[in-house]
């Protein structure tokens, strides 16, 4: 996994955590649900190259 993928990805599961504490906080479900998608996005892109790293090696 290259450095500007991590970097990238890290970003966006914090901004799925922020939007999903704004959500919480002004009961915003809609934002608070789009949150928690971002975060499992950023999740399994971090899991596919995790797959990626270990078939280069």
């Amino acid at each position: 996994m290259g450095l500007d993928d991590k970097i990238e990805n890290a970003a966006e599961n914090a901004g799925g955590k922020a939007k999903e504490g704004a959500g919480k906080a002004t009961g915003n479900e809609r934002l608070e649900a789009e949150g928690k998608g971002d975060q499992v996005k950023a999740d399994l892109k971090n899991a596919g190259e995790k797959v990626k790293d270990a078939f280069k090696h």
